[in-house]
This record gives structure tokens, C-alpha cells and sequence, in this order.
């Protein structure tokens, strides 16, 4: 890296676990933890997953709106259910234009279900201009469904198509929890060739240890599924992949761990 390089970009993907009454790992005891992580990792990019309107207003309040700004809406329309938020840094990207598709055979319907998933599921998305060299990308981010195989198929297929359409011009991350490990899934293998992404844990340059992204307020296991990804396009260089397991005394911040990628955009 020569001082005429763009400087490298900061992505994170990162399940926030949903936060439900009753819930034994109640968002008011992980807020802080979120927010330190957060505060400590400065990504630039944050794909999230599970958010509620709440959380995500609270991680604003944290982090400072004049420092990131927040875009997404509820999976079941509007501010209701689990957020696909995309955070940005302010001081490094500048949104172009963003909108939502949902995961169905009625994607531009708010709250559709239509392939067997447990829940509705939906993509947001947004076209960034890069403050630091004047280029611009796509960022996608999305939760494909726990349950249906079937589901997951169809998903890894629309968005392949949607990617394909709406960004045919620039570079592409896409960050998720897809529910199905990376490596031996015929959804891993069809995002990355239809949509030609490559899986930045694979690319990288150097890579932190290898853990199962979801661990349940658990130890993560070695070597375990990796189902949480940051895809990019083709051509793109990264620098360094990793999993992060920061649990200050044990707190966990979600029962996935963060998935984080420095990388430079394919131009």
C-alpha cells in the first residue's frame, strides 16, 4: 500500500440478536458491550442483522448520529420487526440512493412470505459514494431464513438476480447471516458465481482464527460453521478477514460473533 492508495475499508457483519420480552439476554445488558465493540472496530460499513427499531435507535444515541449514520426498516414494513440495517460512517461514505426488497415471490411487498420461511426476510441496500476517492459501490445486507432449505435456495437466487440488475456498474459487498455454512451449501456456491462475489474469509491475505459464527453465549468452537459472511466482488484485495470474539468478563454482545473484513473495493 503506496500513500496514493485509497485507504482500505472497514466492513462489518453483525447479528445483534434479537431482543424479546423475557428474553434471558435482554438487549439492556448487552447495549454497552455493542457500543464499546463498535466504538473499538470503527467500521466503516455495518450489515446488521435482528436489530429492533429500539436497539438500533439506541446504537445511534451511542455512537453519535454526526458520526454514523443508520438506514433500514422492519422486515414486517416500517418500523415493525427485525431490521437489515445498514450503518455508515459519515466521515467516510455519503448514501446515493438505498430502498428494501423482500425475499418472496413479491419482493417489492412489505411482510412477504411466500417460499415455506419461518419469517418474512428482505434485503436493504444501499449505493455509497466513497469520500476518500471519489468512487462509489453497493452494499447489500440481508438474513436469509433459519428453517427452509428451499427458502435459502430461492433467496440466494433473487439476490443474485437483484444484484445483477441494480448494480451492474460498481463494486459489491453484501453482508448476512444466511443461516447455511459457508463451503459446502449450494447457497454459498450460487452467490458466489451467479452474482461473481467471492467470499472475503477465503481472499483474504490474512486471517484471525476460525470459529463457528454462532455460538449461543457459549465459547465459540473451533473450526465450526462459518454462517455469517461478507461477500464482495471479484478483483476486490483484503487485507485481513476475522471473528470477533471480544467478551469483556465473559459478556457477550450477541450469540454471533461479528464477522469483519479490510478491504479495498474492485474498481
Amino acid at each position: 500500500m503506496t500513500d496514493n492508495d485509497p485507504p482500505w475499508l472497514r466492513v462489518m457483519s453483525f447479528n445483534l440478536h434479537v431482543d424479546w420480552p423475557a428474553s434471558p439476554r435482554p438487549w439492556r445488558e448487552r447495549r454497552d458491550v455493542v457500543a464499546h465493540l463498535l466504538r473499538m472496530e470503527r467500521p466503516h460499513l455495518i450489515g446488521t442483522q435482528e436489530g429492533l427499531h429500539g436497539p438500533l435507535r439506541d446504537l445511534e444515541a451511542d455512537l453519535g448520529p454526526e458520526h454514523y449514520g443508520w438506514i433500514g426498516q422492519g422486515r414486517e414494513g416500517g418500523s415493525r420487526g427485525e431490521f437489515m440495517a445498514i450503518g455508515y460512517d459519515r466521515t467516510r461514505l455519503r448514501p446515493l440512493e438505498y430502498d428494501h426488497f423482500w425475499l418472496s415471490g413479491t419482493p417489492q411487498e412489505p411482510g412477504s412470505n411466500t417460499w415455506g420461511g419461518s419469517w418474512p426476510r428482505m434485503v436493504t441496500w444501499v449505493r455509497f459514494h466513497d469520500l476518500s476517492n471519489g468512487g462509489e459501490f453497493f452494499a447489500a445486507n440481508t438474513h436469509f431464513d433459519d428453517a427452509s432449505a428451499y427458502a435459502r435456495e430461492r433467496s440466494a437466487e433473487l439476490l443474485a438476480e437483484r444484484l445483477d440488475t441494480l448494480a451492474p456498474d460498481v463494486p459489491l459487498i453484501v453482508t448476512g447471516d444466511f443461516n447455511t455454512p459457508a463451503g459446502d451449501s449450494t447457497v454459498h456456491a450460487a452467490l458466489l458465481t451467479r452474482a461473481d462475489l467471492v467470499d472475503t474469509w477465503e481472499a483474504a491475505e490474512e486471517r484471525g482464527p476460525a470459529h463457528g459464527t454462532f455460538h449461543g453465549y457459549r465459547p465459540p468452537v473451533p473450526g465450526g460453521d462459518r454462517i455469517d459472511w461478507i461477500l464482495a466482488s471479484r478483483g476486490t484485495r483484503v487485507r485481513r478477514a476475522m471473528l470477533n470474539d471480544f467478551a469483556p468478563n465473559g459478556r457477550h454482545p450477541s450469540d454471533h460473533l461479528p464477522v469483519q473484513a479490510i478491504l479495498r473495493t474492485a474498481r
